[in-house]
Parts: C-alpha cells; structure tokens; sequence
C-alpha cells in the first residue's frame, strides 16, 4: 500500500492556512517535503509535523522552540532526553505566562481604580450641576426676529470686519466697474 502524501493545497485546506504559510514552515526547516518536477509532495510525517507546529504556536512557543523540539523525534527513539527538553521549553514558557498574568492582573487593578475614582468623580459633577441648575433662574433667551427686508430686527451689538453677504431675500446687483464685469463675462 503506497504512503500517503498530500499537496501544499490540500494541507493549506486541511489546517485553514495560507501556501505562503507553509512554505513559510518549509524556509523554517519544520516540513521538509519531496519534490515531483516544480510540485512540492508533502508526506504523513510533514504532516503529523505540520500538526505538532500548530499545536505549539497555540501553546505560545516560537517557531524556533517548536523546530528544536520536533528535530529531537528524529533522533534516535530515546525518550528521556525529549521529554526533559519538552518539558523544560514548557516549564520556560509557563513561567513567561505567569510573569504576563501577573502584570495583566496588576494592569486590571489600576484600570479599576481609575475607573472607580473617575465614576465618583462624575457622580459628584453632576450633582453640582442639577443643584447650581436648581437654585439659579434661568435668564429668558432674546429672540431675534427676522425682517422681510433681510436685514435683522435686533443687529448685532459689536461690529463685523466681514463684508455682509446677500441673503436670499435681497437680490445681486450687477457690478459697476467696468474691468470686473470684462472678467466676469
């Protein structure tokens, strides 16, 4: 019965990946397939190691540590040296995610007391407001009561440096000078 193998589009389906991903892992010397004229042919043992990289990357461990890891099942089939360099790559890393959580939660606590601290803050700010709205009357608003004419009832109190726009009730008037009504036309 001839071995399995497996193209770099049925793999990239299989594990939801990009080619580019794992020609990536190929560069990296994690998949080493064979080759058939330009077609890359990935074996079951590419794969199982295909397999076993996901399942570190979701662990947290670095491409790196996951070759050096997979490189020692190529060795001879002594168990021991394996499991105390996979256990000592895990242990490694369950500390960095302990250091990480504990700073994360140190994190969590300030954010929670800021939060708290700005909470009371707006609680009191807003019991200033509704009692100073309270106790002053508040003072008639002035309105401003259009003319037909286009020009206001009630002008302002301090004078404008702009030039007054033609509001749509007052009709545009043709320029007089002579040069401006050359450029215009």
């Amino acid at each position: 019965m001839p071995a399995a193998t497996f193209t770099i589009s049925q793999l990239a389906k299989e594990f939801d990946l990009t080619t580019q991903a794992i020609r990536f892992y190929e560069d990296m010397g994690l998949l080493t397939p064979e080759r058939a004229g330009l077609q890359r042919v990935y074996s079951a043992r590419d794969r199982a190691r295909l397999t076993l990289t996901l399942r570190a990357k979701r662990l947290g461990l670095s491409l790196t540590q996951a070759k050096d890891i997979l490189d020692m099942y190529d060795s001879p089939r002594d168990t021991v040296p394996q499991l105390e360099k996979f256990l000592g790559v895990l242990g490694t890393h369950r500390a960095q995610l302990e250091a990480q959580l504990t700073e994360l939660q140190a994190n969590l606590a300030e954010v929670c007391a800021h939060e708290k601290k700005g909470r009371a803050t707006l609680v009191k700010a807003q019991k200033a407001s509704k009692a100073s709205k309270a106790t002053k009357p508040m003072k008639p608003v002035k309105a401003i009561k259009p003319n037909l004419a286009g020009k206001a009832a009630n002008p302002p109190t301090r004078p404008t440096t702009s030039t007054t726009l033609p509001t749509p009730l007052t009709p545009l008037k043709p320029s007089r000078n002579p040069k401006t009504a050359e450029a215009k036309a």
